[in-house]
């Protein structure tokens, strides 16, 4: 299995592990610390050696920090987990805060009576996030201290870095060669002054050096730091003894993880720096060393984004392997005695029939299998300890994807045990008006995220309800299915442009009772002009990549315009036509029978 099911929480362990985190605070003369969730690399997924802030609090989502003070520990979270974060920390040591709702630089402020040092690791924040806070507090008498990392300190146990195999990723999955992506790069470098550019995301150098491993769980990326001069040649930084180095050929130098911040005081200026992205120690340090930089964005981020038509297609093939495996999922599960059946089993299942491909890498995250109330936590993650047996009248959240060569994906579907109750159909249809409606869109060029997200709202809107997450997130070729820049989101102005990967992925949970979420993977393209639109306006419009059967049980026709179900029978149908020919008999009776029209 590529998942386990172990706890991976330990509330218990928390109030120790923050006693003597105070004291080492203590020791350093600070009041405060920062404890982050990410790693060097800004990461949202982090190396078992970066898990500090689940190490010292329990909690264990992909987004948070803590502030630890000497008389109050904060625990940020965002809506998506409200409720871990109940059942995750110790309650008596540990305080959640609503977060970006409760803002760190304000909760400072309340919290302390005097002078106030508050440390933080200057590789574990970027400058935009240390700036920002700094401007928070400035009239307060708070001061933020660069320091070493004091988690690190107390965690006797804590695990090596990850040293895994370098695998590259060819040119008929890549669609561009190293060569040609870091040559392109490096001639905007010159047209700007730049002699070079700091790169410290992991899926940037993994994407611009045409590289893939596996230092991250489920995330197929090798972590480093880059250096791309205005040649085109490529200073890499990382884990010494890797197997597979040899394979990267010429243009390109390898160098140990310790030899990036010498290696950064002999820079020639100017350089390039994400202030977003790299961390407070790179800028820092070309500060304190006499170099001149220009903050910019990762040149990889757009190009990243964009895939290409070799990626696309790719995309295209992985979805329709990974909705084969779905359609047989779901064929098994609707002839299965479901109320012997536990989450974990859903998973296992799920898994063994991806892993039947012969073509899967990995999952591309933990799956969520989340039945009954579980299903009302967002980001929920089943465990020996929380694996729920299947009721009838239960909805099941099911969130996975699978990690492919040619492609990353992510589905969710929402699945009925036994009858469902009305309330839970009608809020099933509002969800899928709205994934509808955001699957018909057409916008002019020029929009972005946050005008499409209240399009996939508005049915739950108009009832009174919502839900606390984006729409939907960027995801990646190969690389992270959590990728940006773009979303849709009520916080993203970044242009929506062809060949960007999103979700679509409306929810709706009510807590102890149950959660629905339906999510189709789509890519932004052109859209064919209209007879009666206007000829000089440029609109845009969304492929549908996923190719999957939404339960119809689940839908209140009479909810759904004569559009909607024109839509849904549509989808069927190409669902129908697309996964048949790839499924057992067995699995194409099921399919022809989950795609009838309604």
């Amino acid at each position: 299995m590529f998942q386990s099911f172990e706890t991976t929480a330990a509330p218990d362990r928390g109030p120790a592990r923050l006693e003597r985190l105070r004291r080492a605070m203590k020791m350093k003369g600070l009041d405060g610390i920062i404890v982050p969730r990410t790693d060097a690399h800004q990461g949202e997924y982090v190396a078992d050696c970066d898990a500090r802030l689940a190490w010292l609090t329990g909690f264990t989502g992909s987004a948070g920090f803590c502030i630890v003070l000497n008389h109050v520990a904060g625990v940020f979270i965002d809506g998506r987990y409200r409720n871990q974060v109940l059942t995750q920390v110790d309650l008596e040591h540990f305080t959640p805060v609503p977060w970006p709702e409760t803002q760190p630089g304000p909760w400072l402020i309340d919290q302390i009576t005097g002078p106030t040092r508050i440390g933080f690791d200057p590789w574990l924040h970027s400058r935009g996030e240390i700036e920002q806070l700094q401007k928070a507090v400035q009239n307060a008498p708070i001061t933020l201290v660069p320091t070493d990392n004091l988690v690190d300190q107390i965690w006797a146990d804590r695990p090596a870095a990850p040293n895994a195999p370098i695998t590259l990723q060819p040119l008929e999955f890549s669609g561009r060669s190293r060569e040609d992506k870091c040559g392109e790069l490096a001639d905007e470098l010159m047209s700007r002054g730049l002699k070079a550019q700091v790169l410290t995301l992991s899926d940037s150098i993994a994407w611009l050096l045409n590289i893939r491993g596996t230092d991250i769980e489920h995330i197929p990326v090798v972590q480093g730091f880059a250096i791309l001069h205005d040649d085109a040649h490529v200073d890499f930084f990382t884990e010494e003894g890797r197997e597979g180095i040899a394979l990267l050929g010429a243009g390109l130098t390898i160098h140990p993880t310790r030899s990036f911040a010498p290696a950064l005081q002999k820079l020639n200026g100017p350089v390039g720096v994400d202030r977003a992205n790299a961390p407070y120690f790179v800028s820092h340090t070309l500060d304190i060393s006499g170099i001149e930089f220009e903050w910019n964005e990762d040149p990889t981020i757009f190009p990243k984004a964009r895939k290409n038509p070799t990626e696309l297609q790719g995309a295209r093939q992985a979805h329709l392997r990974d909705a084969a495996a779905m359609v047989e999922f779901l064929s098994w599960y609707d002839a299965a005695d479901q109320t012997n059946l536990t989450e974990i089993d859903l998973v296992t299942e799920l898994e063994g029939f991806r892993r039947a491909t012969n073509a899967l890498e990995d999952i591309s995250f933990e799956t969520i299998s989340g039945a009954g109330p579980n299903g009302a936590v967002i980001h929920y993650r089943v465990t020996h300890d929380s694996n729920r047996q299947l009721a009838s009248g239960n909805l099941v959240v099911l969130d996975s994807g699978g990690q492919y060569r040619d492609g990353t994906t992510d589905i969710t579907r929402t699945l009925a045990v036994g009858p469902v109750g009305h309330e839970e159909k009608r809020c099933f249809t509002l969800v899928l008006q709205g994934m509808i409606a955001l699957s018909r869109v057409r916008f002019p060029k020029g929009r972005s995220g946050r005008d499409l997200d209240p399009i996939a709202r508005y049915p739950l809107w108009a009832e009174h309800q919502d839900y606390n997450h984006g729409t939907g997130h960027g995801v990646g070729a190969f690389l992270s299915v959590h990728e940006g820049p773009q979303r849709f989101s009520a916080i993203s102005e970044i242009e929506l442009e062809p060949g960007m990967i999103l979700s679509n992925e409306p929810g709706y949970y009510r807590d102890g009772a149950f959660g629905i979420r339906i999510e189709n993977l789509v890519v932004v393209e052109n859209a064919r002009p209209l007879p009666s639109g206007d000829t000089t306006r440029q609109m845009m419009g969304l492929e549908t990549l996923t190719y999957v059967p939404i339960d119809t049980s689940l839908v209140i026709k009479d909810m759904l315009s004569a559009a909607e179900k024109d839509w849904l029978n549509a989808y069927h149908a190409a669902c129908l036509a697309m996964i048949s020919p790839r499924v057992s008999q067995t699995a194409q009776v099921w399919l022809e029978g989950a795609c009838a029209p309604i």
